[in-house]
């Protein structure tokens, strides 16, 4: 499992000597990503290019041109659209991405999907419809 985030994130080693671990890993998000911290609740609308890392509470509409990472303690209740998704905590609203959409083992899913590629690691929980696009790169593991 930690492998495959590691290789999603680009951080492949190949060290294939590594033991996999099953505790539940934190999502980080790149340096340069807007965050939304632990003890904060936004309401609105998120619009723009660039990175969102969700770690409080977050009601709304996100509609980026890049990564969203919803944190392992995060609560959202928004649709998303973004280029790549990571849902580490709870999500309530319809995610759509133009690349990849992949859920940790301590994700909460209760909505709509639409993307290129799925991912959903042991554990996870998604209570919805799933639609990979024909032609989009990528194909949908469980």
């Amino acid at each position: 499992m930690f492998k495959g985030i590691q290789r999603f994130f680009g951080f492949d080693t190949g060290d294939e000597d590594l033991v996999e671990d099953d505790a539940p890993q934190p999502v980080s998000a790149p340096p340069t990503a807007f965050r939304i911290g632990e003890k904060l609740l936004i309401k609105g609308e998120v619009a723009g290019d660039g990175d969102l890392e969700l770690a409080g509470r977050f009601e709304g509409v996100i509609n980026v041109n890049g990564r969203v990472i919803v944190g392992d303690r995060a609560e959202v209740d928004a649709d998303i659209s973004a280029s790549t998704i990571v849902v580490g905590g709870k999500v309530r609203g319809n995610l759509t991405a133009t690349g990849r959409v992949e859920i940790l083992p301590q994700g909460v899913l209760t909505g709509n999907l639409k993307s290129g590629s799925f991912a959903a690691a042991d554990g996870a929980l998604v209570k919805g419809e799933i639609v990979i696009e024909r032609g989009a790169r990528g194909r949908a593991e469980a």
